[in-house]
């Protein structure tokens, strides 16, 4: 990580970027009741994995960075339950591309924590 000036080279939040623009297509999609349910709320989450990414490289500390990781490792944990809800109500068929990108970001996220706990 030493090389990395910004935490925008980190590949882990550029895939946590393309998920979020995923997840927007695909609740554009939702019927119009969910905008204040589903759709929200999947946005949120989705947005909240690369955005913690981003403020935990900007507090500084290890110990801080860790601690957003792990936020953004829940919301992405978050995220994936409601791609599930919306499977089981049927507003989704096609989601393998979000489903393969979670669990991808999930591991690289679960990577980036390890790494960081052994250097402390």
């Amino acid at each position: 990580m030493s090389n990395i000036k910004s935490y925008k080279e980190l590949i882990v939040w550029q895939k946590s970027m393309r998920l979020v623009a995923l997840i927007y297509d695909l609740t554009k999609t939702f019927p119009y009741d969910e905008r204040f349910g589903l759709t929200s709320q999947m946005r949120r989450c989705a947005v909240s994995v690369p955005s913690n990414i981003a403020e935990g490289w900007g507090r500084m500390s290890r110990k801080n960075y860790i601690q957003f990781l792990r936020i953004s490792r829940g919301s992405l944990y978050e995220l994936e339950t409601q791609l599930l809800i919306t499977k089981e109500l049927k507003y989704s068929n096609n989601s393998e591309v979000i489903e393969s990108l979670i669990v991808e970001v999930s591991k690289m996220l679960n990577s980036l924590i390890k790494k960081l706990e052994e250097k402390g």
